[in-house]
């Protein structure tokens, strides 16, 4: 929705630049206007990357958790086998 809006100030400004192309401030305007757009777009992609990223690492948390589970599991197995065989001694 920001990028439907910086593209229509970019146009709408652009389009008031060649209305009057001796215009220097419609021109600054204009200049402006795209500069601020591309601002904009550049920090929704910073965004996206950070999200990204933040993704990933949550991914890999996840996967850190279910294997030391399936090793704190395997553990107690482990101990109440060998609980069960000292008590048949």
């Amino acid at each position: 929705m920001k990028k439907i809006a910086l593209t229509l100030v970019a146009v709408s400004a652009l389009g008031l630049a060649a209305c009057n192309n001796s215009s220097t401030a419609a021109n600054e305007a204009a200049a402006n206007a795209m500069d601020a757009a591309n601002a904009a777009v550049a920090d929704l992609q910073n965004a996206n990357a950070e999200m990204q990223n933040a993704a990933s690492n949550m991914t890999d948390a996840a996967t850190n958790a279910a294997d030391a589970t399936a090793a704190a599991v395997t553990n107690a197995t482990a101990a109440s086998t060998n609980a069960t065989t000292n008590a048949a001694k």
